[in-house]
């Protein structure tokens, strides 16, 4: 099957290897090693010098994981919204409790950074701003160094950024852009299995941190630096997870981060450009496309639910479709991770074919 979805992404055969490793006592000497250097390695990717805190659990664990350590029921959280990721996120501050308000975009454009300013002049008592970097539900990479910006700009408050999809495909820079939390998971562009969704947290998020009140255990983060310091974890970590991040790192940095940027907005640029020669249309503002998934809508008459099954089932080849209002509407083809040309090349090949026996009964 030749998967180009969002993620799960397909794993190198190293990564494939890794998780082959026999176990290890996650209460000794070989793990402590081992989670160092994933963290160390870990904060190159994230462009940080925070503390970085792995979880078992997917990228919406780490959504809750980074929210009820700096929330208290009844907080003032601003929450940016332009597809369903960034919906999800309003929906989990929500859910514990928090005030929330929402700056929202129509689903396929870019949140503006001065609507959120004038949001947060409107309301200074905000505490967190959520942001999700890329949202594949559209294809869009938000403009975040230029939100992040103008948050600290016009508040005081926390920057929480989920980037469950777009680390490792595209560079963001945690420290140099004022991100207090930054939040991702393993199966997206860290080619890596899901499992573990991954942290960073700034001194100002551990400050917001004394005062949080939402109730929280398994996720509480002081409890996990505390285990992180003897070089363990609380509860057992995700081991198999722990070996495929060891390994996918070694690629990454290996390839060097600026050659993995270039490679996933190449790939993205030739799919798009592909892509609109069949005859689908770019959903999103092409100033904003997304360098780990581009979304398409198909040529007038051609359902896009069709179109991805008959690809899967004569094809094997696997797309994703819409998510909410989008579903039916469009195709969403993944390139991010371990993926290289000649992966989208069967892909858009595929598509090409499916697209004309499609057609002819759509029509």
């Amino acid at each position: 099957m030749n998967l180009r979805i969002p993620g799960p992404t397909p794993l190198p055969p190293q990564v494939e290897a890794a998780l082959r490793r026999p176990m290890i006592n996650h209460r000794g000497a070989a793990f402590a090693d081992l989670q160092k250097r994933i963290v160390a390695r870990l904060q190159q990717v994230f462009e940080t010098t925070n503390d970085i805190l792995i979880f078992p659990a997917s990228g919406t664990g780490g959504l809750e994981a980074a929210l009820v350590n700096v929330l208290s029921p009844g907080d003032r959280v601003l929450a940016c919204s332009a597809g369903a990721f960034g919906e999800r996120f309003a929906e989990i501050a929500a859910a514990f409790g928090a005030r929330v308000d929402q700056v929202s975009f129509p689903w396929g454009a870019a949140i503006d950074p001065a609507s959120v300013a004038e949001k947060l002049r409107a309301a200074p008592d905000t505490r967190a701003v959520l942001v999700t970097h890329n949202e594949t539900s559209t294809g869009v990479l938000q403009p975040v160094e230029a939100i992040a910006q103008a948050v600290r700009e016009h508040s005081n408050a926390l920057v929480i950024v989920d980037a469950v999809s777009s680390l490792g495909a595209t560079r963001l820079a945690t420290d140099a852009w004022g991100i207090d939390v930054v939040i991702t998971g393993s199966q997206k562009a860290l080619m890596s299995p899901p499992g573990a969704a991954i942290l960073s947290i700034s001194a100002h998020a551990w400050h917001a941190y004394e005062a949080a009140r939402a109730p929280r255990f398994y996720w509480d983060w002081k409890e996990w630096k505390k285990w992180a310091v003897k070089g363990e974890t609380p509860f057992t970590p995700a081991l198999p997870i722990y070996f495929a991040l060891d390994a996918a790192l070694d690629l990454i940095l290996t390839e060097g981060l600026p050659m993995v940027y270039a490679r996933h907005a190449r790939l993205a640029e030739w799919t798009r450009t592909r892509a609109q020669t069949l005859g689908l249309a770019l959903f999103p503002d092409p100033r904003y496309a997304s360098p780990a998934v581009t979304a398409l809508r198909p040529p007038a008459g051609v359902d896009a639910g069709r179109l991805i099954r008959h690809v899967r089932d004569q094809l094997d080849v696997e797309f994703a479709g819409g998510q909410g209002a989008l579903s039916g509407k469009i195709i969403r083809i993944g390139h991010l991770g371990y993926v290289h040309e000649a992966d989208l090349q069967r892909a858009l090949d595929a598509l090409e074919h499916a697209m004309a026996e499609v057609e002819l009964v759509s029509v």
